[in-house]
């Protein structure tokens, strides 16, 4: 595998491995548990907004009744004194209040609809979200599951990316020591021939082919010695071996020759 191949294939691993990561369901289910949880938590939010602006309304609405209970008794007071006109001018008074009640009242009865409507909706948000979130933990479970049982069949079989990456690494890691150990056994070679010279030697290959010959010439020289010492060791022996044969013989000599002078006497 060339540099480029391997450069190539890094990347690419790398690249993968991000878009796996990113493509990662468990992170989209809990996104989209958040975005959910967000909304229901806005609907909450509208519903105490409209709660309280609710009632806003009904405690002004509560100081206008006040009002137009303040404006009878003016008119009523205003008759009492013979003052009409300010009998008269406290009851439209109190006939602005009354509309300004009419008024209130209906918005208070819009926001109170609008609030039962979302505190509906809330409640079925918040069903929905743990119907969700039940089938979030399911899901996450199976594919963290999944992935568990994935990664020791890759590791067992051997297809997983990191033991890929471990089977081409041993190949580099042969394939190096191999021209290694062809280089070097090259190299032993060619100075052995005397293609390649020693840096660090002053010896030629001239001078080596004659140490050669001088190392020959000694063991040959040794050789001879060791045949010449055999050979008179050899010699010795035999001439030890007459000798005592003869000396052998003259005793047997002597012996007869004593047996003979016996008888005759």
């Amino acid at each position: 595998m060339g540099l480029l191949s391997r450069a190539s294939y890094l990347v690419r691993s790398k690249l993968n491995a991000l878009l796996n990561r990113a493509e990662d369901p468990t992170e989209s289910l809990d996104y989209s548990y958040e975005q959910m949880r967000d909304e229901l938590k806005d609907v909450e939010r509208g519903v105490a907004d409209l709660t309280a602006q609710k009632k806003r309304l009904q405690v002004q609405r509560e100081r206008l009744g006040d009002n137009v209970e303040k404006h009878n008794e003016q008119a009523r007071e205003a008759m009492r004194q013979d003052r009409e006109d300010l009998a008269r001018r406290a009851l439209e008074k109190k006939q602005q209040k009354l509309a300004q009640i009419e008024e209130l009242d209906d918005q208070i009865a819009s926001l109170q609809s609008t609030q039962e409507d979302l505190e509906e909706k809330k409640s079925e948000l918040q069903e929905r979200i743990e119907r969700f979130r039940t089938k979030k933990e399911t899901m996450k479970a199976r594919y963290e599951a999944a992935e568990a049982q994935t990664r020791v069949s890759e590791a067992m079989t051997g297809v997983g990316d990191e033991m890929a990456d471990v089977g081409r690494a041993i190949e580099r890691a042969e394939e190096r020591t191999d021209e290694m150990e062809a280089r070097a056994a090259a190299m032993d070679e060619l100075t052995e021939r005397g293609v390649l010279e020693d840096q660090f030697s002053d010896e030629d290959a001239i001078d080596r082919e004659l140490a050669e010959g001088r190392s020959d010439r000694e063991v040959e020289a040794e050789l001879e010695t060791l045949r010449a010492e055999t050979g008179k060791s050899a010699s010795r022996d035999a001439e030890s071996e007459t000798d005592a044969e003869t000396d052998v013989d003259e005793e047997a000599v002597e012996a007869e020759l004593e047996e003979l002078r016996d008888e005759e006497s």
